[in-house]
């Protein structure tokens, strides 16, 4: 027999050959159960977290036949002299980790590298909602999306955008995904259900486009995802009603707690800028509700997170840190997680029939990853990825999304007082470091000569939201407090969900330079001070992907990171804090290329606070 111990792997494996469905290999696996055949994988010596019992097993061995587990339990009878043979050393054996909605656009690296990123962290399913850039580029964005999933050994399966534009009255998008390409994507091979409805207000109004794309998920059999931030009691109830079954917008123990009463599977978020776990996991552990419609989820993970924190497992942990059973928290992201999604039948635990994707821990406590396998194949050992996948090459019209009318000027920066001179009060964005909700402030702002002043004394900087799609010149204008910010100024095309350029500063000429040079580089993220650039990234792919590896682009959003903190930025997450401040879904105050936008009453409102 082949025998290794869980710190070696092999690289000399065929992943195409491993993704079988059951229908077509039971009767293998059944002939191996019985002892008739030999099992191409063993795992045997650790101790097995059945998340389908809520216990952990010593001794329990696991055999795998073409790619899936064909017995748990003893394994001697099994094992040939062609069986590769893990001796699991009392490690814990868990099922491969399951992220249940991420957009993987927001880790600013293709598919490809997302894949080398968070397979070595144990995740071995994604449920993505490629909204980000179904945005700028419609249903070709969600296809490109399936077509790069289709080689990688990482399973990807995709929520059709239900909210393309995502409040379209509010915003100018690259594109727009209408009922009739809702119902044609939830055809296609890959695709698991409606993305997240963030349109709140449409179901609880009886918006008919909105309920006509729900109806088409339904009669398709495919779950409808949910956003619904801050609802509660009677509207939760109704917007439940419509057929949504999730909600990964719980920022407080009462969201977890009425969405669990409410049969929602409630989605805890631990993200790079939003952190929810530590509040919304007590509806577990302090009102002791059942756990097994919890859900644990990333939503966002940048570069950063992926590299120093981890992915899927680092929100296990961070549940475990909290006072949740590490089985329990194992569950929130596995077995629970299939179950939502109706796939239990091949992901979420170690059974007989499923597929072969296998963690084995060093720590449980800790979920500190040893060996990670999917499909029957060791991909990953101590972090590292022992496969290469070749990079994913994305065609031409990928590069070419930023479309201004003319290139920007000071003048376009400048906010215009009804008053000459002295102070008038304005509305202010205010944000808190680590949430993704905003305050709806207002203060009193210097004007001079006409024109409304930043300041860095009052921590309030201008921002503004510039159309990149189809060249109409709109530039939205506000101000935003929380950042830190003392000079210079910072552009980005990642702009939730619209993805226009977004440009925040102290410096309207250094605000002008950052736009300009942004447009000029295909999109990205720039910081400038006194017109130099002092740290910048380039996201060509959309405007939102770098086509450069995870390394490379963690290098330098870290020399980007040191960029904003030499204009005085104070945020632990500056740029993911930053991207949503263009969100039109989100409570309280927002700011679009068309102005200014109270979305919790779903309205645009004057920048001039009136007496």
């Amino acid at each position: 027999m082949k025998r290794v111990t869980c710190h070696r792997g092999a690289k000399d494996v065929c992943l195409s050959a491993n993704r079988t469905r059951l229908e077509d290999v039971a009767k293998v696996l059944v002939d191996t159960a019985m002892g008739r055949d030999k099992a191409d994988l063993v795992i045997k010596g650790g101790c097995l977290v059945n998340v389908n019992s809520g216990e952990v097993l010593e001794g329990v061995g696991v055999a795998v036949k073409c790619g899936r587990i064909a017995t748990v339990g003893a394994v001697d009878y099994v094992t040939g002299d062609e069986t590769m043979v893990i001796d699991a050393e009392r490690r814990y054996v868990a099922p491969g980790f399951l992220d249940g909605h991420v957009h993987v656009e927001s880790s600013m690296i293709t598919l490809t590298q997302f894949a080398r990123a968070v397979m070595p962290r144990g995740t071995t399913t994604v449920f993505t909602d490629p909204h980000e850039i179904a945005n700028v580029f419609g249903v070709r964005g969600v296809r490109l999306m399936l077509e790069e999933a289709k080689r990688l050994p990482l399973k990807v399966l995709v929520c059709v955008p239900s909210c393309v534009p995502s409040a379209p009255a509010f915003e100018t998008t690259g594109a727009e995904i209408t009922r009739k390409e809702v119902e044609e994507a939830l055809k296609w091979d890959g695709v698991i259900g409606l993305g997240e409805m963030m349109n709140y207000p449409g179901v609880l109004t009886g918006d008919e486009e909105v309920y006509e794309k729900i109806r088409k998920a339904l009669r398709a059999g495919k779950v409808v995802e949910g956003h619904a931030d801050s609802l509660l009691d009677g509207e939760l109830a109704a917007y439940a009603a419509a057929g949504i079954t999730s909600c990964h917008e719980s920022t407080r123990k009462i969201d977890g707690v009425q969405r669990l009463r409410l049969g929602l599977y409630a989605m805890i978020r631990e993200g790079s800028a939003w952190r929810d776990v530590a509040e919304v996991i007590k509806c577990v552990t302090e009102e002791r509700l059942d756990p097994r419609h919890v859900v644990l989820v990333t939503d966002d993970r940048d570069p950063k997170a992926l590299v120093c924190e981890g992915h899927v497992d680092h929100v296990v942990r961070r549940a475990i840190e909290e006072g949740v059973d590490p089985i329990t928290a194992i569950q929130m992201a596995t077995l629970n997680t299939a179950e939502h999604f109706g796939v239990s039948a091949d992901v979420g635990s170690i059974a007989p029939g499923k597929c072969a994707d296998l963690i084995i821990l060093n720590s449980l406590s800790r979920v500190e990853l040893g060996t990670v396998i999917a499909d029957g194949v060791i991909l990953a050992k101590d972090g590292k990825m022992l496969i290469d996948i070749a990079p994913w090459r994305y065609p031409t019209f990928v590069r070419r999304s930023i479309h201004l009318k003319r290139p920007l000027t000071t003048a376009d920066f400048l906010v215009r007082s009804p008053k000459e001179k002295g102070g008038i009060k304005v509305r202010i964005i205010g944000v808190t470091d680590g949430k993704s909700l905003t305050d709806h402030l207002e203060d009193e702002l210097v004007v001079q000569n006409g024109k409304v002043q930043s300041s860095g004394k009052k921590d309030t900087a201008k921002v503004a939201v510039v159309e990149r799609h189809r060249g109409t010149g709109n530039i939205g204008l506000g101000f935003v407090r929380g950042f830190g910010l003392k000079c210079g100024a910072v552009a980005s095309s990642v702009a939730h969900d619209s993805h226009n350029l977004l440009v925040l500063g102290l410096d309207d000429p250094d605000m002008a330079e950052a736009v300009n040079i942004l447009a000029s580089m295909g999109g990205g993220i720039v910081a400038v001070k006194d017109s130099e650039v002092i740290g910048s990234v380039a996201l060509p792919i959309g405007g939102l992907i770098s086509n450069r590896p995870l390394e490379k682009v963690y290098t330098q959003l870290a020399k980007l990171d040191e960029a904003w903190r030499k204009l005085g930025c104070t945020l632990g997450s500056p740029f993911m804090t930053m991207s949503l401040l263009a969100l039109p879904v989100l409570p309280e105050l927002r700011i679009t290329d068309k102005g200014l936008v109270d979305t919790k009453q779903f309205k645009f409102v004057s920048l001039f606070v009136e007496k």
